[in-house]
């Protein structure tokens, strides 16, 4: 398809064209770049942005923008900062509707950069940086200096804000990413996610997944390696691999079907779940519902990591935040337990009680309200500490062991590890006609 420019007599440094992006259809949006005034937005740049937004939207296309802007046009007053407001008012209507994947290409500052925050997925090249408050203005409210790179560069968005899914060299390394992204992605909301093409049999024995797991309870892996065995190929996308580390999230297929991975990662925190992960692992799951993506969940976690610092910054709050994406969910979801899963986290890590439609267990998986350590401790505080071993060998072979969850339904089978590829990619053979009923509403109030 050629390629077809939109409002093209808008002068300005926005463009936006219809076309063909790695194979799918897409309105690609370019602010900025090398134009003049740094890519300064003006008054004419906001319909540009806008009507792109309006056309992907309708026609059903996902929606890229490419943005390097150093704010609103200063020398237009009030009316550049309109031109980027309805630019986010028509990026905020098709969320949710089509996706929209953006690139920070160079500078992005001021009410711009919150455009990257209205997008599924940002990539930045390692020539970027974005911040709403620049570091002039910070050195003059804080009476600290700080360069660009140091208040906004992509690695302080890759490992502390969140905001980069992904960190790329330049400008064509960021278009192969989203090529790649939108290969596991339906073009809009009505649509159904298109088949990854794979030789790879689904019956595939997994035995490699078990043999990551170390022999102590309490030693690391990474995840990642029991994942790869069971996704098609071994090809796991991750984003936001850099930021909250201690939970893993990615496109992948299994069967050729795309769907959505979360997991604990227990080289990180031993898998606990803080806040930056409650809020990372609930965006990509809000969003993987919001487009018709099946989720598979890897759970191995000890709980929610404690201290009195996450508690005061909203720990309540913000891991409320992933138990109500799971709860909302309503595409397939297959939660597999791989070593350990105890109390809240339990429960938050897509639980049956959460609404999941298969629930699987490997055959040491702890399911509880706590390790054996510390419930003894709090049964049995008066014991004689010499018979706390016992006590805690005696809980363990009671209560830590998936049967018990499953004679009370909360994991419906418990299966090998060598069988968890082909027990996964089952359930969601079986889930693929599945439909809920939405409740009537103008929408929830999520915990945000």
């Amino acid at each position: 398809m050629s390629e077809v420019q939109i409002r093209a007599g808008m002068p300005g440094p926005s463009t936006a064209t219809l076309t063909d992006l790695g194979g799918n259809r897409a309105v690609v949006v370019t602010v900025g770049g090398d134009s003049e005034n740094r890519g300064a937005l003006t008054l004419d740049c906001g319909p540009v942005i806008s009507n792109a937004a309006e056309l992907a939207r309708h026609e059903q296309v996902p929606c890229v923008l490419l943005i390097s802007s150093s704010g609103a046009n200063i020398a237009e007053g009030i009316g550049a900062s309109f031109g980027w407001g309805t630019a986010a008012k028509a990026l905020a209507a098709a969320s949710g509707v089509v996706p929209i994947l953006a690139c920070a290409t160079g500078p992005v500052a001021a009410g711009p950069a919150l455009l990257l925050g209205f997008a599924d997925f940002v990539v930045m090249t390692e020539a970027s940086y974005a911040f709403v408050s620049g570091p002039l203005m910070v050195e003059q409210f804080t009476g600290v200096p700080i360069g660009t790179d140091e208040l906004g560069g992509p690695g302080v968005h890759a490992d502390r804000s969140g905001l980069a899914s992904f960190v790329v060299t330049d400008e064509q390394a960021a278009i192969d990413v989203i090529a790649e992204l939108l290969l596991y992605l339906p073009p809009h909301i009505d649509a159904i996610a298109p088949t990854v093409l794979t030789d790879d049999p689904v019956d595939r024995p997994t035995p490699e997944a078990g043999a990551v797991l170390p022999t102590s309870p309490t030693g690391s892996y990474d995840v990642r390696d029991v994942i790869r065995s069971v996704v098609d190929d071994g090809i796991l996308v991750e984003c936001r691999a850099r930021w909250a580390a201690n939970i893993v999230t990615g496109l992948a297929a299994i069967g050729g079907t795309p769907v959505g991975i979360v997991a604990n990662q227990p080289q990180i925190l031993a898998g606990t779940l803080d806040i930056a992960a409650s809020q990372k692992a609930a965006r990509f799951v809000a969003f993987c519902d919001a487009f018709g993506i099946p989720l598979v969940t890897f759970v191995d976690t000890p709980g929610f990591q404690p201290g009195k610092d996450l508690e005061w910054r909203g720990m309540i709050r913000h891991g409320a935040q992933l138990a109500f994406a799971y709860a909302r969910a309503t595409v397939p979801r297959v939660c597999v337990t791989l070593r350990k899963s105890y109390g809240g986290a339990y429960i938050v890590m897509d639980s049956k009680y959460m609404g999941n439609d298969v629930a699987l267990a490997w055959p040491n998986a702890e399911i509880a309200v706590m390790g054996a350590k510390g419930a003894v401790e709090i049964l049995h505080r008066r014991t004689d500490p010499a018979d706390r071993p016992m006590l805690e060998a005696d809980y363990e072979a009671r209560l830590l062991n998936p049967y018990r969850a499953a004679d009370r339904g909360s994991v419906d089978a418990v299966i090998d590890p060598a069988e968890t590829r082909r027990e996964v990619a089952a359930a969601l053979t079986v889930l693929q006609s599945k439909r809920e009923h939405l409740v009537n509403r103008r929408h929830d109030n999520s915990p945000l």
